[in-house]
């Protein structure tokens, strides 16, 4: 059985929401998804995620939502953490850190899929081994999963394309994120995983990473602190829509998205609340 699962980049404040709002549903419609994964860990005002905005995603049409090096940012979503199964943080945090490991979705055909998130340790703050611990999960996510998806939320490309190597046949996708920029090497491994460093964000486009861009060249110039408002410019989704083969647990097909907020139902593809600012001169 042929399932579509859409992976949405980085949602950043207000802007991304809005356009996941406006623009989701009739993506999935459309392209027959089975299992849309979004990462949020920005979509508070910028930084972190709130029980609140975690259940406006629910009803926006994201299944599995994940987090990464922000996801304590907002306090209030550690009792959500805790206790919604849709919902994860970096697998290979502390394991007496705050969330779950794994998140499971059953799509409407069936068939389920699991997202795990691991965390890259090179620039990143300290991180327990993302090879040892998904090598600790894998045998009971394959006992409960069809389908297993990896987001590796790390700054070095290095890094991600090397996961990427280690578990092709392990899973079935291995997308990236964090760096909010999303990169044109998708593709497909031998063994039938299929891959991509980073797939971008969900935000204001005119903009440095979603933050308004004159404010950070102000602070990268003089060196001081400025308050990084939330961009609004050239909204957009990006993501990448995979289809996977449920019988063999391999990728058939990966492509890049764009869906632009100022051209409804303008999605290019490309083949192989609070809404307070963050106030810290940091993404």
């Amino acid at each position: 059985m042929k399932i579509k699962v859409f992976c949405i980049g980085d949602i950043v404040g207000r802007p991304g929401r809005r356009i996941l709002a406006n623009q989701l549903q009739s993506f999935v419609a459309e392209n027959g998804v089975d299992c849309v994964i979004a990462n949020a860990e920005n979509a508070a005002g910028g930084s972190g995620l709130t029980r609140q905005i975690h259940e406006k995603l629910a009803k926006y049409g994201v299944h599995l939502v994940t987090l990464g090096d922000h996801c304590y940012r907002k306090r209030d979503i550690i009792p959500t953490l805790e206790t919604e199964n849709n919902l994860v943080r970096p697998a290979n945090l502390s394991p007496h850190a705050a969330g779950k490991d794994f998140a499971i979705y059953q799509t409407a055909k069936g068939v389920t899929v699991a997202v795990v998130t691991l965390i890259g340790r090179i620039f990143m703050k300290p991180a327990d081994c993302p090879y040892a611990k998904i090598d600790a999960l894998l045998p009971k996510l394959k006992n409960e999963a069809d389908i297993i998806f990896v987001e590796v939320h790390a700054e070095a490309t290095s890094e991600k394309v090397a996961l990427g190597y280690y578990l092709d046949g392990k899973v079935s996708c291995v997308f990236g994120t964090h760096t909010h920029i999303a990169t044109a090497d998708e593709r497909i491994h031998k063994a039938g995983t299929g891959y991509i460093t980073d797939i971008g964000m969900t935000g204001a486009m005119d903009s440095v990473l979603g933050r308004n861009a004159d404010s950070v060249v102000r602070a990268f110039r003089t060196q001081m602190p400025y308050s990084f408002e939330i961009a609004s410019g050239d909204v957009r989704i990006n993501g990448v829509l995979v289809t996977v083969d449920s019988h063999t647990r391999k990728t058939e097909h990966i492509e890049r998205v764009v869906i632009c907020e100022e051209s409804p139902g303008d999605t290019q593809t490309y083949d192989s609340d609070d809404g307070k600012p963050d106030y810290t001169n940091g993404f």
